[in-house]
């Protein structure tokens, strides 16, 4: 019974398969392998996009920060949601990789950013000139840090007041692959076609052994990113097995299959929390995470039989009276079986009743 986050969950054997099968013979390094041609073109094809430039990182967060850093001057400021993974869980890499650049949070539900939020916070930017930060980026996490994922009408939204003001789009799409199953549209049309120009597409929650891509829309900003990512001690020699991961990810839609499987665990999670007694869902449950509260003594039980979850906040202590509710995080994987969160939830609701 294991939801503390997708990250902890298992590689899919077809991924350990495709590493297995690049461990043979010689390949030249630094991304020059014949496998990341096939890679380059399987995501321009997916996202009807023949000219972007795509690049492989080892990390989120190197993603994430290198794109951003492409983007951005020193002296500008990157518009972000409160909540969201660059503010959150990434100690200043943004600023530290951009030189500087100020993250200037906004405010939405479920940890998406409200589109008043975005132009109060322009409007706001630069009003003494010299003397502020300047409008840089926009970044958009999908699905978002509290599991909603952005509609078309919002994506498309933002990136309109971006577009009127000069402002560039980035999409932190570490579960890119979970908001695109949950929306049910195509690549393009949840990019570029609703003004992203820059994606980070995440691999690793979603069954990857640890790669992510970075989707350059404006290849005029390519080199740029290819120096920082050297310079940023993230052009990885042994590339190959990077490219290895990314082609079988994405032969055959495992990578949408993969998304789906954690998609329906997490709406069983759900479903299963809704239909127990004293627990209530948090947030939207749009991809494969879930946010609830139940009692004190819920949690304890589900802990007690061999649970590994996330309090939400994470100091929230166990100790304390038993009918106190709280919130966990509870993030389903494309291995997380009905077994376990038919289990989990059983746990609950006999901790609930005792």
């Amino acid at each position: 019974m294991f939801f503390t986050s997708d990250n902890g969950g298992p590689a899919a054997p077809e991924i350990l398969a495709a590493v297995v099968a690049a461990n043979t013979g010689n390949a030249m390094p630094y991304g020059n392998d014949p496998v990341m041609d096939i890679v380059r073109d399987q995501i321009r094809t997916l996202f009807e996009a023949p000219d972007a430039a795509v690049y492989l990182v080892g990390t989120g967060t190197a993603a994430n920060s290198l794109a951003l850093a492409s983007m951005v001057q020193p002296w500008q400021t990157i518009y972000c949601h409160r909540l969201s993974h660059i503010q959150e869980d990434e100690c200043g890499a943004p600023e530290f990789y951009s030189g500087g650049a100020k993250l200037t949070l906004l405010d939405g539900d479920d940890a998406k950013i409200s589109p008043d939020s975005f132009q109060n916070a322009i409007d706001a930017t630069g009003r003494v000139g010299v003397h502020n930060v300047q409008k840089g980026a926009l970044s958009i996490t999908t699905a978002s840090e509290l599991g909603g994922v952005y509609t078309l009408n919002e994506i498309r939204t933002l990136c309109d007041i971006a577009k009127s003001n000069d402002i560039p789009v980035h999409m932190d799409g570490a579960r890119f692959a979970n908001a695109l199953v949950s929306l049910g549209c195509s690549p393009a049309e949840m990019t570029w076609k609703s003004g992203v120009e820059t994606l980070s597409l995440g691999g690793t929650k979603n069954g990857l052994m640890g790669v992510e891509a970075v989707v350059l829309f404006n290849p005029k900003r390519a080199w740029e990113f290819e120096l920082r990512r050297k310079r940023g001690g993230h052009l990885f020699s042994k590339h190959r097995y990077f490219s290895a991961q990314m082609n079988a990810y994405f032969d055959n839609g495992l990578w949408l299959e993969l998304a789906q499987k954690a998609n329906k665990a997490a709406q069983r999670l759900k479903a299963g929390l809704r239909q127990t007694e004293g627990a209530t869902i948090l947030h939207p449950v749009d991809a494969n995470t879930v946010f609830a509260s139940w009692p004190r003594k819920g949690h304890i039980a589900a802990v007690n039989s061999g649970a590994a979850y996330y309090h939400w906040p994470k100091t929230h202590p166990m100790e304390g009276p038993p009918d106190e509710s709280f919130a966990a995080r509870l993030v389903c994987n494309w291995a997380t079986t009905d077994t376990e969160i038919d289990q989990f939830v059983k746990a609950v609701s006999q901790g609930i009743d005792l």
